[in-house]
């Protein structure tokens, strides 16, 4: 057990590398900050949802995706590996889906897929024909290696998916956005990188078709910090390893009743509110689209237990079920139950 535990921390540092003081990175008083006011999640005319991801939440991005691909439209996933790379095994975590030791077996997670699909686990895979998936990859990310990545593209391709592949760049390991507080090649704290680069518009633009110029001043919604213990399937999410509180960001064309996309962003390991405050929630260059775009953005927040010391969403099986990556798992259930409240 003791050395099962350390494998399972292994997991976490290798898709963090540990957090000093990612607080520090927060900056307010900016015009792309937004000061959230307490609240409850709505529900509004949503027309469609997507999701996306970096890291852990890339894993658990694709989890959303394809166990609810019915619903979820698309995804935009960077630094990730392919779905259920981990096979609810630690070793298999660390040496086929960060590191390329072992390898992933592409072919079996396509089987699986295919398999859950008709118990009804999931939704049938037909759902990921056509459906629109944009993948980044950075050069200088040795946390989660690019054939990892590669075989990410691959899964989705069998099943049909439109995948904008996005490899060309140096970055680190690290959401990569004109926000990012560290440079391009870096892979520390706060994971928010710099490249002179735009990869929200390009899979905005992917996701929903078209996307309109982004909103460089002050920001015209309300972000709203609700309570994740009324979502958990638990109600104590904690329990889960995710946060007391989430976040979510409202346009007004969408508070006022307009059609609006939902979108849900998933950030990293050592990338949550505990961790460095609402750093990635500003400076995800999300929210300037969503002004812009009737874009509703859920940023759902996952924290750091015993099993999970550096606060990564579940995509290994470390709150022990092995149904994670299906319908009926924790924190996929969790998250779909804001979705669906904020979709009606």
């Amino acid at each position: 057990m003791r050395a099962l535990s350390r494998a399972v921390a292994a997991v976490a540092v290798a898709l963090a590398v540990v957090v000093s003081s990612g607080a520090a990175a927060h900056a307010a008083g900016t015009p792309y900050t937004k000061t959230p006011v307490s609240g409850s999640l709505g529900t509004y005319n949503v027309s469609s949802v997507h999701v996306a991801g970096v890291s852990s939440g890339g894993y658990m991005a694709t989890q959303l995706q394809v166990a609810y691909s019915a619903r979820i439209r698309g995804a935009a996933i960077f630094a990730a590996g392919p779905y259920y790379c981990a096979q609810n095994t630690v070793s298999q975590a660390l040496y086929a889906c960060g590191d390329n030791i072992y390898p992933t077996y592409v072919s079996n997670l396509e089987a699986y897929t295919r398999t859950w699909a008709s118990y009804g686990w999931i939704d049938g895979v037909g759902n990921l024909s056509g459906q629109p998936v944009y993948v980044y990859h950075g050069n200088s990310d040795t946390v989660v290696k690019k054939s990892v990545t590669d075989d990410l593209v691959t899964y989705y391709q069998r099943f049909g998916a439109s995948v904008r592949y996005d490899s060309a760049g140096s970055a680190g390991h690290a959401w990569v956005t004109p926000y990012g507080t560290a440079g391009c090649t870096a892979t520390a704290s706060p994971f928010l990188n710099d490249c002179g680069t735009d990869p929200q518009g390009a899979f905005l633009g992917k996701l929903l078709g078209s996307v309109r110029a982004p909103n460089t001043g002050p920001l015209g919604g309300t972000l709203i910090r609700f309570s994740q213990n009324a979502f958990a399937v638990n109600g104590f999410a904690n329990g889960l390893s995710m946060d007391a509180s989430g976040f979510a960001y409202v346009p007004s064309a969408c508070a006022a009743g307009q059609s609006c996309r939902l979108l849900v962003a998933l950030h990293g390991c050592a990338q949550g509110y505990a961790r460095i405050g609402t750093a990635f929630v500003d400076r995800a260059n999300l929210n300037q689209y969503a002004d812009t775009n009737n874009l509703i953005v859920l940023y759902p927040q996952a924290i750091s237990s015993g099993v999970n010391p550096n606060g990564c969403w579940d995509w290994w099986g470390y709150l022990g079920a092995t149904n994670y990556p299906i319908k009926g798992g924790a924190q996929v259930e969790t998250i779909m139950n804001m979705v669906r409240r904020l979709d009606g």
